[in-house]
């Protein structure tokens, strides 16, 4: 091997030593290894040029440039392990922590607008004398339907309008559940009279659009007794109301059908979000009212459905979607917007 040549790779082994030494992090080093040691590096290079000499030059050659390789790479682990120990230093040379400094709290959740109205609800109704009474999503049709007097034609039964999850017979049908009335019924197929409960819970309905939700929540109120009445009824539920959205709501009742009720009224209150001041407001589509809750006097055929003696026994029932009081009390002009989980959205309510 020719003088010039191993001048050649001395020099390159002290431009490795000067490259190393003069790398400041982890990120510089690993490009210096690269450019001498990496596929393409310079004594990558060279060694790849070894059968391009005549026989006799091969062996010394190549040993030289594996000894400058070895060397380079000796030269990397140590500029590593310099790089290493200045990094503990700094880290050494830090301030110590302050352990007398208070710690920081973790960010934690809050509970859901709709499961907020819910409890405060469920509350008010306890307040008022009721208990709480719970049943399966997943029913039978003779209880969603049936034991409440629905007729045989009522839309609610088609399957456009109910999710059915099992019809292997009449007697057999399964769906989920379109309101929580499904649970005063069966409360009263196993407690005689008086009975006197709210029943929350989730509900099922084929229906989609700014005021409704395929899936949202429910109270139902039941109360049974002797000799109740349709003011008694009234004054719950304004006593109710009043307690949730404050003393000056506006109400009003019309009349109204419902299967299980006879007579049966809606329970409208003022919207809260326009106060009846703006014709182009989405959520009482410009009425100024929005429907709370449908309520009435139970109808005789469901007490008879269930074993009660409705020539005994009277009692109104109720029910309200959570969602709807939950838009008014938070100001929620879409109810999608309780179920999208937007946590900017939820964190504003």
């Amino acid at each position: 091997m020719s003088d010039s040549l191993s001048d050649a790779l001395a020099a390159l082994e002290a431009e490795v030593r000067a490259a190393c030494a003069a790398a400041r992090d982890d990120n510089e080093l690993r490009q210096t290894a690269a450019r001498y040691l990496g596929v393409s590096g310079t004594l990558t290079r060279l060694l790849k040029r070894i059968p391009e000499l005549p026989g006799p030059e091969r062996k010394p050659f190549g040993q030289r440039v594996n000894a400058a390789k070895v060397a380079a790479e000796a030269c990397v682990a140590q500029a590593h392990a310099r790089l290493r120990a200045e990094a503990r230093e700094r880290e050494l040379a830090r301030p110590a922590a302050d352990v007398t400094l208070p710690g920081r709290r973790r960010k934690v959740g809050r509970r859901h607008p709709i499961q907020r109205v819910l409890e405060e609800v469920v509350d008010t109704f306890v307040g008022l004398g009721f208990d709480v009474a719970e049943g399966p999503e997943a029913e039978l049709s003779v209880n969603n339907f049936d034991r409440l007097g629905f007729p045989a034609d009522h839309p609610a039964m088609d399957m456009h309008d109910s999710f059915f999850v099992a019809d292997l017979d009449a007697a057999a049908r399964v769906l989920l559940r379109t309101h929580t009335s499904t649970v005063q019924v069966r409360e009263m197929l196993s407690h005689p009279p008086p009975v006197r409960v709210v029943a929350p819970g989730a509900v099922y309905r084929r229906d989609d659009d700014v005021t409704h939700s395929p899936m949202f929540f429910q109270l139902e109120g039941l109360l049974v007794d002797e000799g109740v009445t349709l003011s008694q009824l009234r004054g719950v539920l304004e006593a109710f109301l009043g307690r949730l959205l404050g003393e000056g709501v506006k109400t009003r009742f019309r009349a109204s059908y419902f299967p299980f009720v006879e007579p049966g009224a809606e329970l409208d209150v003022g919207c809260l979000l326009c106060r009846g001041e703006d014709a182009s407001c989405r959520v009482c589509k410009g009425t100024g009212w929005l429907e709370i809750l449908g309520c009435g006097m139970v109808d005789p055929v469901v007490f008879s459905n269930v074993g009660y003696d409705p020539e005994r026994y009277t009692g109104f029932a109720f029910g309200m979607g959570i969602d709807r009081l939950a838009m008014l009390r938070y100001r929620v002009p879409d109810i999608r917007l309780l179920y999208e989980n937007d946590p900017r959205f939820l964190a504003s309510v």
